[in-house]
């Protein structure tokens, strides 16, 4: 059972079959029918030509994965208005709609392209309208425009025509659900591509697969990254020199910096949440222990102890503890460990197996790999009733990682008999494959916030 342990908490991740990369892809695999309806209207070209970007698929697909909400399909939609004043509140109403995204984009003298883009609160734009009618007699909308909760234009390149789509999702999100959100980020994985000289590749991409760039690569394998909390590295394990080794690179200047090279393993790095400190695991001593790194003074202390193994920490979002897997109970389980008095409780009880837990950011739930019945899956846990909630339903699930919002969780799984990334709204609503197209894609890492 410890070998199994083993191979699902990222020591031992070389089985897979073959799944390429020329692209990430991300295919919707089950819907989200209790979603909250919402109408995202194609953008309005004012140009000549085809728009190179349709940022109104962008944002709609965005919305989607988030499981909070349900884009009405355009070939649906009642009309399509490019401004506040053109939208038949009652057509929208009727469809039980009560927010629209709209817009318009328009060619500049420059070469650049101009966003004009509303978000419409339905509900409140038919009362504002009815107020209206009774008081002036016709049907003027009142001159607040409360309804208008979103009323912005900007300028971009044409390369950043699908990174704004990003931008106007977050918008959107944070207006209707008052949470951040998480769609202007990026994801980090490994690829493994047997066929090319360098089979052993680190990856950085948007979220949803797009905009995929090589960070590194190796003839040895490399596993675990992890984010800085500025965006600005990578931490990662490699195998270059033959052992397990740590190392930080930045991913723009593409500097490395060896953190970590005691004899035997050396693995699971994860930055602090103020990214002054490197939590590790180290076997220096024989059993998989974790220890945490002060990156500025290299003072390393030893948080757990003992004969049983010690792994995959993870920090509290207040960076005063950190929760890990350990074997100490006979099999793997979460564990949390006070980082003041060194205090240390068991957290998961239900499931056989639970292996790389993660907190939202608000600390209330846990991410883990949980074994039941069923096999391996992707598992929430509330920290305050103790319920727990399968979210998956994919072959062998592993190393979970969440958004920066706590909303989406994106997991390596196997389906089909390939590998693939897989991603699952918090609440299970949305489910989608994120496939490669030339080799073995492991180990995500969702970026903070950009």
């Amino acid at each position: 059972m410890l070998k199994s342990w083993i191979v699902l908490g990222g020591f031992i991740w070389m089985i897979s079959c073959g799944l390429t990369h020329a692209a990430l892809e991300l295919f919707i695999t089950e819907g989200i029918n209790s979603a909250r309806p919402i109408a995202v209207v194609p953008f309005k070209w004012e140009g000549k030509g085809k728009l190179p970007s349709k940022m109104s698929n962008v944002i709609a697909s965005d919305l989607q994965r988030s499981g909070k909400f349900s884009p009405v399909p355009t070939d649906k939609m009642p009309q399509t208005p490019y401004t506040y004043e053109d939208v038949n509140f009652n057509d929208w109403i009727a469809m039980g709609v009560d927010a629209l995204v709209t817009g318009k984009i328009s060619p500049t003298f420059d070469g650049k392209y101009l966003i004009e883009y509303q978000l419409i609160d339905i509900i409140r734009g038919q009362l504002t309208k009815g107020m209206s009618k009774g008081l002036l007699g016709n049907d003027q909308l009142a001159l607040t425009k409360d309804h208008l909760l979103i009323n912005n234009r900007k300028t971009v390149t044409e390369k950043q025509l699908r990174q704004y789509a990003h931008r106007i999702s977050d918008l959107v999100y944070e207006k209707l659900t008052r949470e951040k959100g998480a769609f202007l980020t990026r994801i980090a994985y490994v690829v493994i591509d047997d066929k090319v000289d360098y089979p052993y590749q680190l990856r950085i991409a948007d979220y949803d697969g797009y905009n995929e760039l090589m960070v590194l690569r190796s003839k040895q394998p490399l596993m675990s990254p992890a984010w800085s909390p500025d965006g600005k590295k990578l931490a990662y394990v490699s195998f270059e020199n033959g052992q397990a080794q740590i190392f930080l690179i930045n991913i723009y200047t593409g500097k490395r910096e060896m953190i970590s090279s005691f004899h035997r393993h050396n693995g699971s790095p994860r930055f602090s949440p103020d990214g002054s400190k490197l939590a590790v695991v180290l076997s220096k001593t024989g059993s998989l222990q974790i220890y945490v790194l002060d990156l500025q003074t290299r003072e390393m202390g030893q948080i757990t102890k003992g004969r049983a193994n010690n792994t995959e920490p993870f920090w509290d979002p207040n960076g005063q503890s950190l929760i890990f897997t350990s074997d100490r109970g006979g099999k793997p389980q979460i564990y949390r460990v006070n980082l003041g008095d060194g205090f240390i409780n068991r957290v998961t009880w239900h499931g056989s197996h639970n292996l790389g837990g993660q907190l939202t950011p608000d600390g209330r739930y846990l991410v883990t790999v949980h074994r039941s019945d069923s096999g391996y899956n992707i598992a929430k846990q509330d920290l305050q009733t103790g319920v727990v909630e399968i979210l998956t339903k994919t072959l062998l699930d592993e190393s979970p990682s969440l958004a920066p919002n706590g909303s989406m969780v994106i997991y390596s799984s196997i389906h089909g008999r390939k590998n693939v990334l897989s991603l699952v709204s918090i609440d299970g609503r949305f489910k989608a494959l994120i496939p490669a197209t030339n080799g073995r894609v492991r180990a995500p890492a969702w970026s903070p916030f950009q």
